[in-house]
């Protein structure tokens, strides 16, 4: 039986996940929390796959952990910059990993419609990317809008995902809309677990792609069900995604 391994095992979605793998009958190798009693060397090496749904200022310390243990890891956590990316690239020639901002079905699904119909639009329709999260969500705009924004970009023929980003129309003083710009709206307030909606817009008419969570459940399902995929023996290592583990790819 694969046994996951889960980083910050004490925060909302380490308890999540942890729930997800009882009610899927999935064995727990053990949890590293703040007070440091469980080492991550020490899981890395009991865990058949870790699941890291932490900060980014842990991420070097976990992927160095995973690659000396020789153990595959899921990333859940956002906010990453550049140079953890590097990392992360780094230690996927060494084990596999997947790297995502959101694991649910739902999500990666819509991810893909995005992709198409910003690939089908052309650019003269304009996308707005609006989300709202919980009130204790730091990071702005969230790891999910990105991800929509860049299948938006690439279906529009972009190399970079994310080099249209536009995040604050006030900035510099007001102006108006770039052209092929994608731009984004955060809210934050209350419980909500994650709202996503992408908007297609053109003369005389819109087009609404949308998605809500409604718990984190559906964040550690999915979790759950990419921690077993990437353990299955035989598992090259490479940075994989929710695609390649859901069969969108």
């Amino acid at each position: 039986m694969t046994a996951i391994g889960i980083l910050g095992g004490t925060g909302r979605m380490g308890r999540a996940i942890a729930d997800a793998a009882t009610a899927a009958g999935v064995a727990i190798a053990g949890t590293t929390a703040r007070d440091g009693t469980t080492s991550i060397a020490t899981l890395a090496g009991a865990a058949d796959v870790l699941v890291d749904f932490t900060t980014p200022d842990a991420l070097a310390g976990h992927l160095d952990a995973a690659v000396a243990a020789g153990t595959p890891l899921i990333i859940g956590t956002t906010g990453l910059l550049p140079d953890h990316h590097a990392l992360i690239d780094a230690a996927a020639a060494r084990i596999p990993l997947i790297q995502t901002y959101n694991t649910s079905l739902g999500v990666n699904l819509l991810r893909g419609l995005v992709e198409e119909a910003a690939r089908r639009l052309g650019p003269d329709w304009d996308i707005d990317i609006v989300e709202m999260h919980h009130r204790h969500k730091l990071d702005t705009p969230s790891g999910t809008a990105l991800l929509l924004g860049a299948s938006a970009n690439i279906g529009r023929g972009a190399a970079d995902g994310h080099a249209l980003n536009r995040f604050d129309r006030m900035q510099d003083g007001p102006h108006g809309r770039e052209e092929g710009g994608i731009y984004y709206a955060s809210l934050r307030g209350g419980s909500v677990a994650g709202d996503h909606q992408v908007i297609f817009a053109t003369d005389g008419e819109r087009i609404e792609l949308g998605h809500r969570a409604e718990s984190r459940a559906i964040f550690a399902k999915g979790a759950v069900k990419a921690a077993l995929w990437l353990a299955e023996p035989g598992r090259a290592p490479g940075r994989y995604t929710m695609a390649d583990v859901l069969g969108l790819a």
